[in-house]
């Protein structure tokens, strides 16, 4: 279903490309060329320049949004009468796409900081007890490995019970170097239960290309002290576990399978890449879940449309379940695309309160 979705969008866009092209043929001085053909080399010379600019992926993202601006400009001139202004159309298209892109680009490579509170009846071995989680740094993208140092340096001041990183932390573009680093900066964090990293659905890499492979990843985790968990509980103090699961997208346990002989009168902390089992986390009485994934929908409003066609149980931000709660973390930076609309890049703070 998600792929017929993907579909008509194609299709979509290139109907949308194909009516932007005709209203920039309309343009008083390309208009003015009596060859047709011309005009239309013409028309397509910003759409040449936008991918000689920008890569494969950005560049289809902003003509995306110039023939949507463009096609929304068109439809409100001829709603108010004024359908023939095309000069005026186009400039308006391109002033909203540039403003509303750089507004995305600023959230997307600005880090916010999230504050999120949970409650509970359980004991934790304190009143209060403290998470950092960060997810999809996808090193590589909006930093490099001194980008992710410079960024753990000044989260790390933060006093945590417990960080954890929940997937996505290389991609198959990280090189070994912005690996190393990046891990070496993981040091840094002093948690007081400690640093634990799942896996995510690239960080085993897809193409085989990048230069590090994945036992080198996990040596360098772990040389930072850094605990990596595939499919594993862990017994933080007397009071709570700590699962992290293997992603979706690999062979794992069920969650059922993990929590089966688990105490459940303990607090039970569930770190799961891809937000997508909530109603089995519920009923295996798992208390709190974090994942990432998403990137917060990255672009508005594919987050909704991931939703509504069962991609995801949820995009981004928190909500309860019965006595579940769940934490979808929009990333402390994307994967390839390097604007963020409708959402923005964030590292969480998780307290769990005892009530």
């Amino acid at each position: 279903m998600f792929q017929i979705l993907i579909g008509v969008i194609f299709v979509i866009l290139l109907i949308l490309i194909c009516y932007t092209v005709m209203l920039f043929t309309k343009i008083k001085y390309i208009n003015s060329i009596n060859n047709k053909l011309v005009r239309i080399l013409l028309s397509l010379i910003p759409i040449v320049i936008i991918f000689l600019i920008f890569n494969v992926v950005n560049s289809i993202v902003i003509l995306l949004h110039l023939c949507i601006f463009i096609s929304i400009s068109s439809l409100i001139f001829r709603m108010i009468k004024m359908k023939d202004k095309y000069d005026l159309i186009v400039l308006i298209g391109i002033i909203t796409t540039i403003i509303y892109l750089s507004i995305g680009a600023y959230l997307d490579y600005h880090v916010f900081e999230t504050k999120y509170e949970v409650f509970t009846h359980k004991e934790l071995g304190s009143n209060k007890f403290r998470i950092i989680q960060i997810s999809d740094s996808h090193v590589g993208t909006t930093f490099d490995g001194e980008g992710f140092y410079k960024k753990i340096e000044n989260i790390s001041k933060i006093d945590s019970d417990l960080f954890v990183l929940t997937g996505d932390f290389v991609d198959d573009d990280t090189t070994k170097e912005d690996m190393i680093k990046s891990c070496e900066a993981l040091s840094l964090i002093k948690s007081k239960y400690g640093v634990y990293f799942i896996y995510g659905n690239h960080d085993k890499g897809y193409f085989n290309y990048r230069n590090f492979s994945e036992a080198d990843l996990i040596y360098e985790l772990e040389k930072n002290n850094v605990k990596v968990l595939s499919d594993e509980v862990v017994e933080l103090n007397n009071y709570m576990y700590l699962i992290g699961r293997n992603d979706k997208s690999y062979q794992r346990k069920s969650i059922s399978e993990l929590t089966d002989n688990l105490d459940k009168t303990k607090y039970i902390i569930d770190l799961n890449h891809q937000p997508n089992d909530y109603n089995n986390e519920k009923e295996a009485n798992v208390d709190l879940v974090l994942s990432g994934h998403t990137h917060g929908g990255q672009l508005f409003p594919l987050g909704y449309i991931g939703v509504l066609f069962k991609a995801n149980d949820m995009f981004k931000g928190m909500k309860k379940i019965d006595n579940t709660y769940f934490v979808v973390n929009t990333g402390i930076s994307d994967w390839a695309i390097d604007f963020k609309t409708g959402t923005h890049s964030e590292y969480v703070i998780i307290d769990i309160v005892k009530e």
